[in-house]
């Protein structure tokens, strides 16, 4: 049966919210401090999208699929209560640790002058330019950290998204020029140009340029890379900017301090509980001869046949599934649904866990004393050539050859996560299509497990070659290719950002033109996720964004 033809349920709810990720407890806690009667429906049995924590071998945890902080809003963490719910992220005592190919190896943190001190060992000159690069950097995030918390315009003809349009206007001519200059290089050209014009040393661009290609799939000479490296500086722990950490007890640690913080609030929370359908009604045209007619959701059908009602729904998944997957074709404007339909997702990336005997011996010559560089993300990526071969081979044989690898061993700084003495580690790794099929090996599919584990040993041996006790320390791993992202955690075409972060599905343009405002063609439908201003990352912003202006929409009704 059509949905738009159903009578609307009564209203069980004053929103229903699909999908228990961290943006959508976010949202809930927002709208349950104003008093709605809010319900949360998760199709997996435990809330938290892609930020859990899961036992991957006996005795064994760690974040399945996003593995680091950053990005967590620190109102977000401060307006719910985090803390109060057990929630403790620490420093990185290191941020980056880069073994390189002639034995070498290049360590950036844990402050700004010890990088410099590092640098200098490979250039006197870059050593010179990093603080202006950094200042520039800087510049940059300070007028657009200001944007994540405010609604895109839409619609220019209305008075407050004029007003929007000209802040942001008004803000951006308040810089000098060539602070404008530098903003609009770093929303146009490539990563790789950048660095390479500031800096020679292959280890400093690499370092940078690994947070262009997280979780995109491009070279680093890809235009628009750049706003992806300056996606990730946005972050801070503890007050801190720039900076990494950890939360202790996994990733699943923040949702579940959202999620006791939503249920301290009255949210209703329902796991295995997955939405087969939004039920929409259309309050169509009195006119005679009218075919057309405004579309309302007005419900959520359950894959178990139950029915909810409210006059919020609010999809915290992608924009694919929510508007292809849970609506009738009928009930988007044509337009809307082809641009949709044409939304670039597909991150390229392999998730993997590890189980250690023991902690990785990296062969690589080290500049300090001790182990803190076991606690930083370890980086296998030399070079901005290296990353550009690792995304040319994808391109023309669907997984690279030499793929991309951060290693974060979470247990040297969370020993609740192994047995004493044994260890856990994230792999995040790049880059690998969705799309494996190739004309020279067709058929080829991230459905056949051969080719999960095929792609497993290839990121193992290419650790391996770096740490030679890597291999035989393992006891168990867990993979996830970017078909089992899409299956477990929803994530289409196994985008971890719900879609790709370039300047065409960035800002009043996330996720159309028209409808940056986590409002939708349906009257009472909502986009609260990732796939919403400002994008992806574990923020927590777009819940909270979505929230006020459900909230705006409620008091102006």
């Amino acid at each position: 049966m059509n949905s738009s033809s159903r009578k609307p349920p009564a209203a069980d709810f004053d929103a229903l919210i699909i999908g228990g990720g961290h943006n959508g407890l976010t949202c809930a806690c927002y709208l349950a401090r104003a008093g709605l009667r809010v319900a949360v429906f998760e199709r997996r049995g435990m809330v938290g999208g892609a930020a859990v924590t899961e036992e991957f071998h006996p005795g064994f945890r760690n974040s399945a699929a996003s593995y680091t902080v950053s990005l967590l809003d620190a109102g977000v963490i401060a307006e719910l209560g985090l803390a109060g719910h057990g929630l403790r992220v620490v420093e990185r005592p290191m941020q980056n640790f880069l073994p390189l190919p002639d034995g070498d190896s290049f360590s950036a943190g844990p402050t700004a002058a010890d990088t410099i001190e590092e640098v200098r060992r490979f250039s006197v000159r870059d050593a010179a330019r990093l603080p202006a690069f950094n200042e520039m950097l800087g510049r940059a995030v300070a007028l657009l950290r200001d944007l994540l918390h405010r609604t895109p315009p839409t619609d220019l003809r209305r008075g407050r998204d004029l007003w929007e349009a000209l802040r942001f206007g008004h803000g951006l001519r308040a810089l000098p020029l060539t602070a404008q200059r530098e903003l609009h290089e770093l929303f146009t050209r490539s990563a790789g140009e950048i660095l390479d014009h500031w800096f020679e040393s292959d280890a400093l661009k690499a370092l940078y340029g690994f947070d262009a290609i997280v979780g995109n799939y491009a070279s680093p000479y890809t235009p628009g890379s750049a706003y992806v490296l300056l996606h990730h500086a946005f972050g801070e722990v503890n007050g801190k900017s720039g900076i990494w950490g950890h939360a202790i007890g996994g990733m699943g640690a923040i949702t579940q301090a959202m999620a006791a913080e939503a249920r301290r609030l009255g949210v209703h929370i329902e796991c295995d509980a997955p939405v087969e359908h939004i039920i929409t009604s259309r309050a169509a045209s009195r006119l005679v001869g009218s075919a057309g007619g405004r579309v309302r959701a007005s419900g959520i059908r359950l894959a178990d046949g139950r029915v909810f009602g409210a006059p919020n729904i609010i999809g915290n998944l992608g924009p694919k599934p929510l508007f292809l997957g849970l609506l009738q074709p009928d009930d988007l404007p044509e337009d809307f649904r082809a641009h949709i339909e044409r939304w670039r997702v597909g991150s390229a990336s392999f998730r993997m866990n590890v189980a250690l005997s023991e902690l990785p011996r990296f062969s690589a010559r080290r500049s300090r004393t001790g182990d803190t560089h076991l606690s930083s993300g370890i980086i296998i990526a030399p070079s901005l050539g290296y990353m550009d071969r690792a995304f040319a081979e994808a391109r023309l044989h669907g997984v690279s050859g030499a793929p991309v690898v951060e290693m974060m061993i979470s247990s040297t700084l969370d020993d609740t996560l192994a047995p004493q003495g044994a260890h856990v580690a994230s792999l995040f790794c790049q880059h690998f299509d969705y799309d494996l099929a190739r004309p020279e090996a067709p058929g080829r599919s991230w459905a056949d497990p051969a080719m999960r584990e095929a792609a497993a040993q290839l990121i193992i041996d290419t650790v391996d070659v770096h740490a030679p006790n890597f291999r035989a320390s393992l006891l168990g791993h867990s993979a996830l290719s970017p078909l089992d992202l899409e299956q477990r955690f929803g994530l289409a075409g196994g985008d971890i950002f719900h879609g790709a972060l370039g300047l065409d599905q960035l800002w009043a343009a996330r996720p159309a033109l028209g409808y940056g405002d986590y409002r939708t063609p349906l009257e009472g439908l909502y986009l609260c996720g990732s796939g919403a201003h400002p994008g992806g990352g574990v923020t927590g912003v777009p819940g909270r964004n979505a929230a006020r202006e459900i909230l705006r929409d409620k008091r102006k009704g």
